[in-house]
């Protein structure tokens, strides 16, 4: 064991005469404790947020979607087609139609989007099991319809409401002054499921087959207005995506789910980091009683460095003392506050000891990187912390 660490390990783990010392020790710490567990747990919390909130993202977004440049619809050709099943890196894909369109109940009337989706979507997205009330889409079943919880609230609307069906309406194209009665495309359906999901997911879609949307607007059998995809492994989505653009020409646009949501996406990353910048913050604020520590244990020593001196330690070497016993102080407290916090967020995921609301739990998740961030953190900021303490020491401070 080398001099400077031996003597370190001394002054960190024996108390010193002084009471105040001592106590001031503890405090920093304390802090240091404090300041990894909350370090830790914010970002585990912001972690599991994410995740939590990506999945519902699988609900309502595939891995990719393909829509046209030109215009909302196009021609679902034999080359689009080829291009897409000679890809295997796809598990699944679904043409999709999707338009604005006018909703009517008992008096009661909403904007929204019908969407209308092939029985390979439920393979795309993770829409049925978002069916709290009711089934998803049966194509067995015709002029039936799932609609949003959102939706299902604005109209009053729920399931198996055979009394009265729901009137999907939409604008017939054309220019100049229509006959209000002759001015939409109309639809009933039957209401068979509510979905949930993100607040404006719940309040944008009205699912029905493809085909009932397709009479509904009046499409020819092969247009759409865009295809969704699932891949088999969605770590490969942007690498696939250049290459499905790239195959299918500038006429098309393929998106995946971050280009999708991608103001989500920056929104959910922002706030983890500045969230991680306000506690390392709050660590930094408490690595000042590591400081005060430090300095006061300096000062108390002062006659044992005049002997060290004199036996021939030299000022770097009295230096590196402080500066290990400060980061033997920040890492073993490092140490306590990171295993308190896995504990909790263990504790958190296993039992859901706080909860969102009284079926949900607050989102948590491990992982191995917010661990390294943390440890970095510390050890970095605790180094940093000591170096600043013991320059106070010098030749003319230990003879004087």
């Amino acid at each position: 064991m080398s001099f400077p660490l031996y003597i370190a390990k001394r002054y960190l783990f024996t108390k010193t005469s002084n009471n105040a010392i001592n106590i001031i020790t503890i405090i920093a710490s304390f802090g240091v404790i404090v300041g990894s567990l909350a370090l830790f747990i914010i970002l585990s919390g912001f972690s599991g947020l994410r995740t939590f909130s990506y999945s519902l993202l699988d609900v309502s977004d595939p891995d990719i979607k393909i829509t046209s440049v030109k215009g909302k619809s196009f021609l679902y050709t034999d080359n689009v087609q080829q291009v897409l099943e000679n890809n295997t890196a796809i598990k699944a894909s679904s043409k999709i139609i999707e338009e604005r369109v006018f909703l009517e109940y008992n008096d009661k009337n909403e904007i929204a989007y019908i969407k209308g989706v092939e029985s390979t979507y439920s393979s795309i997205t993770q829409i049925d099991s978002a069916i709290y009330v009711g089934t998803w889409l049966d194509p067995e079943l015709t002029n039936t319809a799932v609609i949003g919880n959102g939706i299902s609230r604005k109209l009053s609307l729920g399931v198996h409401n055979f009394g009265e069906p729901l009137s999907i309406l939409v604008p017939k194209p054309g220019t100049g002054f229509l006959n209000a009665r002759n001015a939409f495309f109309k639809m009933n359906a039957q209401i068979i499921g509510i979905y949930s999901g993100t607040e404006e997911f719940e309040n944008k879609f009205v699912f029905v087959n493809l085909s009932e949307a397709q009479n509904l607007l009046n499409y020819q059998e092969n247009k759409v207005t865009g295809i969704e995809l699932k891949l088999f492994n969605d770590t490969d989505v942007d690498e696939i995506s250049e290459q499905l653009q790239q195959q299918l020409g500038n006429n098309f646009k393929v998106q995946t789910k971050e280009q999708l949501n991608e103001v989500f996406y920056k929104v959910i990353n922002t706030e983890n980091f500045v969230s991680y910048l306000i506690f390392t913050l709050i660590v930094i604020i408490a690595l000042f009683n590591v400081i005060g520590a430090i300095i006061m244990m300096i000062i108390d020593k002062k006659d044992n460095l005049k002997t060290l001196f004199s036996l021939g330690a030299t000022i770097k070497d009295i230096k590196k003392v402080f500066v290990l016993q400060g980061f033997l102080l920040t890492f073993f407290g490092m140490i306590i506050g990171l295993s308190l916090g896995v504990i909790l967020v263990i504790l958190q995921k296993q039992f859901g000891l706080f909860m969102i609301t009284a079926n949900l739990a607050y989102p948590v998740e491990f992982r191995f990187s917010n661990l390294f961030i943390v440890i970095i953190t510390i050890i970095i900021l605790g180094f940093i912390a000591s170096k600043i303490a013991s320059s106070r020491i010098s030749k003319d401070f230990i003879e004087r």
